[in-house]
């Protein structure tokens, strides 16, 4: 992070998101501040809060997207989660304390594979011993025999048994053991099935079967395997007998508290216009439910208690039938930073298409070129694609940079159908051939509603 500058941190997201700088800029400044949160006394640090972020604007738009980078850019644990999935307590629908142990469940993967990373050398060191063990298993002691006989029988066997291993070893390394089959015994839990079964009821079922997968023995099971599937399997047993798990936990949980990323899309969906009736009333619920969340309190998970005060929400929706003053107040002031995201057009489609590191067009092309066909769209097409992508947008749903898939998609199904049977391996998009494909469709309205 301390080469992540603000500035750095758009320049990055400008890799992959075109336009929205007011938007890039807002998460640059929430992420620089947890590195200088991290910089300041510890009386100090408590008080400093995460500005957390409410992005307003379109779908399609990039909102998800920002966000997402930003994690990476952080190496930081997170999670979106869509607020329509939330309900208010007494309701049939998921809690809202879940977001925090699906993160710190995410944070834990993350330390844990670092740890496991760390200890893998050694670990395939104690593997490659134990493999050679069992293809030339240790010599069994002698019976003594006259006095005199019984210390260089032992040196000669020693010997013997020391060349043939180091040959087996150098065989092993160079794959030329890797048809053979050894008897493995490997140790499984009896977890059992069928504890809770109803309607909603996944996720306990779920974490009963690993609490009680604690409780249980582990049950040894003889496995005739490969080499290289018993070197995996024996690599793992000993990479989990070298990580400390009571620190790996402690650290998730500290990466939890201090770098999470919870990311709640659709909050438009549960802000309240006024006096509903039926399903709607837990809308208002969901947004009490979530409030001591985003003020900061402590969620028990079967890791631990986490606490939520310094994990910064992001907030995002399109806000097109509700506005963010419909929110409760409380939770309105809980988001104090409001990025608004503009509409895409022909302009940005355009870039969209060919500028950002993950492009469509690129995508594409690489796709159909493990054919052998190679694509290649000309600037004319490129532009073909844009203005009908911003004309579906205006005349049905503006879904913003979303409708540029379907688009391509229609445009290019026929080449992905036939591109294993194409002999001319080299085609050109331009934009006749992009009228073609898609004029008809564009004119007829309806069609047009369902197809793009």
């Amino acid at each position: 992070m301390n080469n992540l500058t603000p500035k750095k941190i758009v320049e990055e997201l400008d890799k992959y998101i075109i336009g929205q700088n007011k938007a890039k800029k807002a998460v640059a400044i929430a992420l620089r501040n947890r590195w200088r949160r991290q910089l300041l006394s510890d009386e100090l640090r408590d008080e400093v809060l995460p500005k957390n972020i409410l992005m307003i604007g379109p779908t399609g738009v990039g909102k998800t997207e920002i966000a997402r980078r930003l994690s990476k850019l952080a190496q930081a644990p997170f999670i979106k989660v869509e607020a329509s999935k939330f309900t208010e307590v007494g309701y049939v629908g998921r809690d809202v304390e879940s977001m925090v142990r699906d993160l710190t469940g995410l944070a834990l993967n993350m330390v844990k594979t670092e740890h496991m990373e760390k200890v893998q050398e050694k670990a395939q060191v104690l593997a490659e011993e134990k493999i050679l063990n069992l293809l030339l298993p240790p010599p069994r002691s002698q019976k003594k025999t006259a006095l005199a006989e019984a210390p260089e029988a032992e040196a000669e066997e020693k010997k013997n048994y020391n060349e043939t291993r180091e040959k087996l070893r150098s065989q092993l390394r160079e794959g030329q053991l890797d048809n053979r089959y050894i008897d493995l015994e490997v140790r499984e839990k009896v977890v059992p099935f069928g504890i809770v079964s109803n309607i909603g009821m996944d996720e306990i079922e779920m974490n009963l079967k690993e609490m009680l997968g604690n409780f249980l023995p582990e049950k040894a099971k003889r496995k005739k395997v490969k080499v290289p599937e018993a070197m995996q399997i024996i690599q793992q047993e000993e990479v989990n007998k070298l990580i400390d798990m009571d620190k790996v936990v402690r650290e998730a949980i500290e990466r939890t508290e201090q770098n999470g990323i919870i990311f709640i899309d659709e909050i438009d969906k549960i802000a309240s216009r006024g006096s509903t009736h039926g399903p709607d009333v837990s809308r208002e619920g969901v947004q009490r439910d979530l409030l001591p969340i985003v003020e900061g309190s402590t969620v028990s998970t079967k890791h631990g208690p986490v606490k939520t005060d310094h994990i910064l929400f992001i907030a995002a929706g399109a806000f097109n039938v509700s506005k963010p003053s419909d929110l409760i107040p409380e939770l309105q002031g809980r988001f104090p930073i409001r990025a608004e995201l503009d509409a895409l057009g022909k302009d940005e489609f355009i870039r969209i298409l060919k500028e950002p590191r993950n492009a469509l067009i690129k995508q594409y092309v690489a796709l159909i070129e493990t054919e052998g066909v190679k694509l290649k769209f000309t600037n004319d097409s490129i532009e073909e694609i844009a203005s009908l992508a911003a004309m579906v947008n205006e005349r049905t749903e503006n879904i913003g940079a979303r409708r540029l898939h379907t688009i391509l998609e229609k445009l290019l199904e026929e080449i992905s159908f036939n591109a294993p049977d194409i002999k001319d391996k080299e085609l050109d998009i331009n934009a006749k051939y992009v009228a073609d494909k898609l004029s008809d469709i564009i004119k007829d309205e309806d069609l047009s509603r369902y197809i793009l």
